[in-house]
């Protein structure tokens, strides 16, 4: 079936009156709410639906006055046509609005272009705090809105029509090819069974006659309190703006925002960047970066360190700029010191130091697209933790600025420890060749042995700007790791090195506090802790760790972070494992430092103290036990959490 001719059909309804429309929709308000609810995608949900229907109808009013008659002649040719009562009421009109505002409803959003005011949730009716729906049929008008929600909205208008309007099929297709409907015959054919139409008539798709539910209390009484709470910001806000002098106050001395500050202006200034004498570090009291001579072959570029400085007072938004934590990301406080400036790899690096903060700054060899700016808080830097910065990475390989009194470079894999060190040669400006970083899956982990004021320490990269140095000893006591018991400790729990990564870590300390003979002649197991201290000395993490006899990697028996345990301030630790012999039997293994008198277990079906700082007693496989020990002054501690 095709739609039919437009120069057979009859004309379209022409727009009545304001108030001629206006007695159509209050006398047929009802049907016209339960069409255009029909009409409408299910997949608004029953509430908006509900909504949308009443706000649909109650806009369907035509815009402005005008006589009915006049209008007909003027489209019809000045002649007058002949119309039914339904037309004359201007009934065929509100219907023909309120179905085209039904079909828009259900075309999909998109970005481009402005959505359509019947696509929107209504501004009115609303209704607060209750959700409204009709009331639930049977079985049959819930497989007959199920089978609705399969058509599109074409489909649905045309089903409406027959089945509520009783339009004859000419009629229909008349109505739906005003309605703007690309293919009306399409839409009569979609329509279904006319066996179904008295449904249409069911209560369940009666728009006036609602039931009402409260909506989410819970959710309501939270936005309550959001809503509250922006209230008071906003009153306090705006009392503060409207406080003498603008803004957040009177700011005293200060100048205006236009006006020119001397000490900003020489943070700016490349001319103003601080260059240490190369023979400054070794007469110098300190022995920090604050004696690191500026070194590189962009050393002298004005315009590049212009660049630099700038970025770092006001990084733009293509920026991508990193911090660790507790460093903060803002500009210079004065002139900075110049470190390095260089061609390193495929970027232009520039290195810069505030006493509080070493910044990189890394630009593309051509152009600035995708320039980087990341930060590192450094002070209370020594001699031991400024060994070597990070300058670049680039496909997994590490390139390193090592400190002017650094003598000797070496790479050490982690994970041989009876490996012979690989000797490197930097660059005249202490540039290391790329070294490969730790592997992620930890099949190989890369140090750095630097050799230089008369010792040799090891670096290696965490993710950080600043390397950390590995360490080994008991807190207070911690030291270089040359030994070669020190090393075969940290080929074992070097994999564990991750937790810590992008911490802001300054320190690891690896220190063996109790060896304990294993039951049934399991041999000895040694317990580590290992102490990852951070520059910002708030998020210090601690992890204990068990090493069984064979095992080739540690198990970590415990964890905490902030922390003093295992530190200076606390030269103590105490932890437990679960443990199973060769025979199938579990035990609760516990070891302290030399500062337990005893351990204590219980709980989980296990009981068990000793004397010493080592515990072993039997246990069913996954008990939760309780460990709890006393030290040597009669005080009680507990295990590391």
């Amino acid at each position: 079936m095709t739609a039919p001719d437009t120069a057979t059909r009859p004309m379209p309804p022409v727009p009545p009156d304001v108030e001629q429309a206006e007695a159509a929709i209050v006398e047929h308000y009802p049907r016209l709410v339960r069409l255009a609810y029909l009409a409408l995608p299910p997949a608004l949900g029953r509430n908006r639906r509900v909504l949308t229907a009443h706000s649909l109808v109650q806009r369907a009013l035509p815009r402005g006055r005008r006589d009915s008659a006049a209008a007909a002649a003027a489209v019809r040719g000045g002649v007058p046509g002949q119309r039914d009562g339904a037309e004359d009421s201007g009934y065929a009109y509100v219907r023909l609005r309120v179905l085209r505002a039904a079909l828009e409803a259900g075309i999909p959003l998109t970005f481009r272009a402005l959505p359509r005011r019947a696509q929107l949730p209504p501004v009115l009716p609303q209704v607060w705090g209750l959700r409204l729906f009709p009331r639930s049929g049977g079985a049959e008008e819930l497989a007959l809105d199920q089978w609705l929600a399969t058509l599109d909205g074409a489909g649905r208008a045309a089903c409406v029509l027959r089945a509520l309007e009783r339009l004859s099929e000419p009629e229909v297709l008349r109505v739906l090819d005003e309605a703007g409907v690309p293919d009306p015959a399409a839409a009569v054919a979609e329509s279904g069974d006319p066996a179904n139409d008295a449904l249409f008539a069911s209560p369940e798709f009666d728009p006036c006659v609602l039931q009402a539910r409260p909506t989410d209390l819970l959710r309501r009484r939270r936005l309550g309190r959001a809503a509250l709470a922006a209230g008071a910001a906003l009153a306090v806000c705006g009392a503060l703006l409207a406080l003498p002098g603008g803004g957040w106050g009177s700011d005293g001395a200060a100048a205006p925002l236009y006006a020119r500050n001397a000490a900003a202006e020489q943070a700016l200034d490349p001319a103003k960047l601080v260059r240490a004498s190369p023979a400054l570090w070794p007469t110098s009291s300190r022995t920090d970066f604050s004696t690191w001579p500026a070194r590189g072959d962009r050393a002298g570029d004005t315009e590049l360190l212009r660049r630099a400085l700038a970025v770092w007072a006001r990084p733009g938004p293509s920026v991508v700029t990193s911090a660790t934590p507790g460093t903060p990301a803002g500009p210079p406080m004065g002139p900075a010191q110049l470190l390095f400036a260089g061609a390193v790899d495929q970027a232009v690096v520039v290195l810069m130091y505030d006493g509080l903060r070493v910044v990189r700054y890394a630009e593309p060899r051509t152009g600035t697209a995708g320039a980087a700016l990341d930060f590192a808080r450094t002070d209370g830097a020594s001699a031991e933790t400024a060994t070597a910065l990070v300058l670049s990475r680039v496909d997994g390989n590490v390139r390193y600025l090592t400190a002017p009194w650094v003598t000797g470079t070496a790479l050490r894999d982690l994970l041989k420890p009876a490996a012979p060190v690989v000797a490197l040669k930097p660059s005249p400006d202490g540039v290391t060749p790329p070294v490969a970083g730790p592997a992620g899956s930890c099949t190989s982990w890369n140090a750095l042995a630097l050799t230089g004021d008369g010792a040799t320490r090891l670096i290696t990269d965490l993710g950080e700007l600043t390397p950390a140095r590995l360490t080994s000893g008991a807190p207070g006591a911690e030291r270089d790791v040359t030994e070669a018991a020190e090393l075969g400790d940290w080929s074992r729990i070097v994999c564990l090195l991750p937790a810590v990564r992008s911490h802001g870590v300054r320190t690891v300390n690896a220190w063996t506090y109790a060896k304990q003979p294993l039951p049934e002649g399991g041999g000895t197991a040694a317990w580590l802790c290992t102490r990852a201290e951070t520059w910002q000395g708030a998020a210090d993490r601690v992890q204990a760790q068990f090493l069984a006899p064979g095992a080739p990697m540690a198990a970590q028996a415990a964890r905490s972070e902030g922390s003093a345990a295992c530190g200076p301030r606390e030269p103590r630790v105490l932890a437990g494992v679960l443990w199973k012999s060769r025979a199938g039997q579990w035990y609760v293994l516990a070891a302290g430092s030399a500062q337990f008198a005893s351990l204590s277990v219980s709980g989980g079906g296990v009981s068990g103290s000793a004397n010493g700082n080592r515990l072993a007693v039997k246990a069913p496989a996954g008990a939760q036990v309780d460990l709890s020990g006393k030290l040597t002054d009669g005080t009680k501690a507990g295990v590391l959490r």
